[in-house]
């Protein structure tokens, strides 16, 4: 983080923030549409400075956040978390989704709906279908 920094490429800060893995994949969301700067679409060049409003959609996911820091180095998961600040809606939106989906992971399991039989599963399938 730091001080002497006052403004950074988006691309390369959403990349330093741990939001994706290489700098292409954060340029490659920007100009999909997943990024959009003080509400409105942004190219992965745009310099962004501190107190600016992102919008990140990811993986079925949204972050509502605000910039808190600029760092052009890529750091560990805590560091990169210090680098903004989630909105307390977004969070609770993300944390319901979480939920969710681990409720339906959980329900596909108990229904065994999550796989094709293997070898001893097909051979009583035949067999039963043998016997009638």
């Amino acid at each position: 983080m730091s001080p002497e920094l006052e403004s950074l490429r988006l691309d390369k800060w959403l990349w330093a923030a741990r939001f994706f893995k290489t700098r292409a994949d954060a340029a490659e969301a920007i100009n999909g549409g997943k990024v959009h700067v003080n509400k409105q679409r942004a190219k992965p060049g745009k310099d962004i400075k501190v107190g600016a409003q992102l919008s990140i959609s990811k993986d079925r996911y949204r972050w509502e956040i605000t910039v808190t820091a600029l760092s052009g180095q890529r750091r560990a998961a805590k560091d990169a978390a210090l680098l903004y600040e989630e909105s307390p809606e977004s969070h609770a939106q993300r944390q319901l989704q979480i939920i969710q989906q681990r409720e339906q992971r959980e329900f596909l399991a108990i229904n065994g709906i999550d796989h094709k039989p293997n070898k001893k599963e097909r051979r009583l399938i035949h067999r039963f279908k043998d016997g009638q």
